[in-house]
């Protein structure tokens, strides 16, 4: 593909937003990409692991959320959202003792590719939500 790869400097000097949901090359790449890796837990249409997904499992661990407009996902500006794909929760957020089952992607897919799939998760939520997540991301 013919996308320019974004490297995390870069990611950091431009606070605002990251996420391409508007560039078709990003959106289809990123479509594989959550294919290939999240969809395990994500779901294939982005409806998360369980209804209750706001609710410990018996191992004390949140399920995978939703990421489609029900979820919390765009309550999160882009850059807590990329570092918490790339670095994990517990590190993304600064808790030492959080137990997590989603595994942190760094070494695994690129700066390029999560955003790539962010910006796929994106993509498919309403326009108001979109408008929401944009004002998250100038504040």
């Amino acid at each position: 593909m013919g996308i320019a790869i974004v490297r995390l400097h870069q990611l950091e000097e431009q606070p605002v937003a990251i996420l391409r949901p508007d560039d078709a090359a990003y959106v289809s790449e990123g479509k594989v990409v959550y294919a290939e890796n999240c969809t395990s837990c994500h779901g294939a249409k982005l409806e998360g692991q369980v209804a209750d997904w706001k609710s410990p499992d018996a191992n004390g661990r949140l399920p995978a959320p939703p990421h489609d407009d029900t979820g919390h996902t765009w309550h999160h500006p882009d850059k807590t959202l990329f570092d918490i794909t790339k670095f994990g929760v517990a590190k993304a957020a600064n808790l030492k003792n959080y137990d997590s089952a989603m595994p942190a992607y760094e070494g695994i897919l690129s700066d390029q590719q999560i955003v790539a799939v962010l910006s796929y998760i994106k993509s498919t939520w309403p326009d108001d939500i979109r408008q929401r997540h944009d004002m998250l991301n100038q504040r």
